[in-house]
């Protein structure tokens, strides 16, 4: 048996104390121990963005992070946007614009999207593809998904 080190993360606002081995996977965390499904697992490696989750506000890769690693720290799923019949602007504009297909990379999409808004302008299309440039999609061609960002950029900039 290993042993196991306590944690105490704060995960999609609500507190979490765990005993967790130390070589656990922030993804298998919050998938298994937690029951957050919504964070994907794609390619184990921090390649793909499936896993994407924010981690005191910035994107990281879940499947790169060790749970003990989120000790003391605030972390933001998927399930932190909304729900069906609730869902927030971004969620609404990939569902107006078809920007998901099979939905593997939507979590990891919508998240590192989530990150972009709040900190940069996104000022063109381009903007959006180089922040998106580490997510990977098989199935939409990133089209539809730029569009729904720049969508609720367009809504963002908007307000007084």
């Amino acid at each position: 048996m290993s042993k196991t080190c306590e944690i105490s993360v704060t995960v999609n606002g609500t507190t979490h104390r765990a005993a967790v081995e130390p070589r656990l996977l922030l993804s298998d965390f919050l998938r298994h121990t937690l029951g957050l499904t919504g964070t994907h697992v794609g390619c184990e490696h921090g390649v793909c963005g499936a896993c994407t989750v924010l981690v005191d506000g910035d994107s990281a890769r879940a499947c790169l992070m060790f749970a003990v690693q989120a000790d003391g720290r605030s972390i933001e799923t998927i399930e932190s946007l909304g729900r069906i019949g609730q869902m927030n602007a971004l969620q609404e504009s990939f569902h107006e614009h078809h920007a998901l297909q099979c939905g593997f990379c939507t979590p990891g999409m919508l998240m590192t999207a989530t990150d972009l808004l709040r900190k940069y302008p996104l000022a063109s299309d381009d903007d959006i593809r180089k922040g998106l440039s580490g997510n990977l999609c098989r199935c939409t061609g990133y089209e539809h998904i730029v569009r729904a960002i720049r969508a609720v950029v367009g809504k963002t900039q908007e307000r007084p």
